[in-house]
């Protein structure tokens, strides 16, 4: 045992991520529970999380912010099955999640016009080789891996194609180049540590337009629909969800929107979170046995930071369970399918404070696995 000051929240799990300081159960707006999400009540709920996000983020006006089912794979799943097919399809991938959306589009769609583009954990593909002509379906920042594309100027402001992007673990903590990108979607259990099971979808012009222009060869199920008749289902993107919604996580989600305008609104929940990621590179900057997966600074992740140690896979099980009984962080541990270390969340809503509490107990627990 050791008398190291312990984080106050030792919460640095990468999904669902911690709740915002300050978080009280009891203090959320409760007044939708038990009415129906097509009430007034309900609707106005809903579409005022909608106004808020957009408004946050500074969405261009002319996007449309949509509430769906199943989180963020929902939302990326939705918006594959429904658009995908038109063009040739490049996609970019270099973690799990996007090698989950290849197969989805290799096996499940069986499209025929393919490019990949693949990177190692660590690593970030030739960007620059993508066919813009072509669909564009990536990741902005792979949470299993923690390596983020940098910026958007790889992305062609005359591209034929639309940009797909899953931006789960980014949106609310990086900048985003909105006009490049033709669909977003994210889930608020991410970056905004909100209850999961609901996506948001982020569609341009340009997005809308192919949904209303193309009509995929394969059926749709109710729930990946965006539209009827030809034309967009308006109602998603004005508080009409497509199936049930839990007004208890829509209420948790609209706290976290109040704490991010708060604080200081995008900007400031961006630095909170580059500061977090600031306490581990110093820390990794004065120790040799621990190193970023993420092998360029540029395309180091700011949210979910992945790091490796000179360690065997049975020694960094032991540091992980070491510090999860002495109670300083739960949940560190890598990406099943990533290289063995640690994933450790340094999105907004994790404290400074508690990332500089937790740095000696690494110390600590590399001691006792040597």
């Amino acid at each position: 045992m050791t008398t190291l000051s312990k984080p106050t929240n030792p919460n640095f799990s990468s999904g669902p991520c911690s709740k915002r300081p300050g978080y009280n159960l009891g203090a959320l707006s409760t007044e939708t529970l038990g009415r129906s999400h097509r009430a007034a009540i309900g609707k106005n709920a809903l579409q005022k999380t909608i106004e808020d996000t957009a408004k946050l983020l500074g969405l261009p006006k002319d996007y449309r912010v949509g509430i769906v089912p199943g989180s963020d794979t929902g939302a990326m799943e939705m918006i594959m099955w429904s658009m995908l097919g038109a063009r040739g399809v490049d996609i970019a991938a270099w973690e799990s999640f996007g090698q989950e959306w290849y197969t989805d589009i290799s096996q499940q769609l069986k499209l025929a016009n393919i490019n990949t583009h693949f990177a190692e954990y660590g690593q970030l593909p030739d960007l620059s080789a993508i066919n813009q002509d072509n669909d564009v379906v990536f990741t902005w920042n792979g949470t299993t891996s923690g390596v983020k594309v940098p910026n958007g100027d790889w992305i062609k402001s005359d591209r034929q194609g639309l940009t797909i992007c899953d931006a789960t673990s980014a949106v609310f903590a990086m900048e985003m180049p909105w006009e490049k990108l033709d669909v977003i979607t994210f889930s608020w259990q991410k970056v905004l540590g909100g209850e999961g099971a609901h996506g948001v979808i982020i569609l341009s012009p340009r997005a809308v337009e192919r949904l209303e222009s193309y009509q995929p060869s394969w059926p749709l199920p109710k729930i990946f629909r965006l539209t009827a008749k030809g034309k967009l289902i308006e109602g998603i993107f004005s508080g009409a969800t497509i199936n049930t919604p839990s007004m208890l996580c829509v209420a948790d989600y609209q706290d976290a929107l109040d704490w991010v305008e708060s604080i200081g609104g995008l900007p400031a929940a961006i630095a909170k979170s580059k500061a977090n990621l600031a306490v581990l590179e110093e820390f990794v900057a004065s120790h040799d046995w621990i190193d970023f997966l993420a092998a360029t600074p540029e395309t180091r992740s700011n949210t979910s930071v992945c790091l490796t140690l000179k360690a065997t896979p049975e020694q960094v099980k032991q540091f992980i369970k070491l510090l999860e009984n002495e109670k300083v962080a739960y949940d560190i541990g890598s990406y099943r399918d990533a290289p063995d270390g640690l994933r450790i969340w340094c999105g907004s809503t994790v404290e400074e404070a508690d990332l500089k509490a937790l740095m000696p107990w690494l110390e600590w627990a590399w001691q006792q696995v040597q």
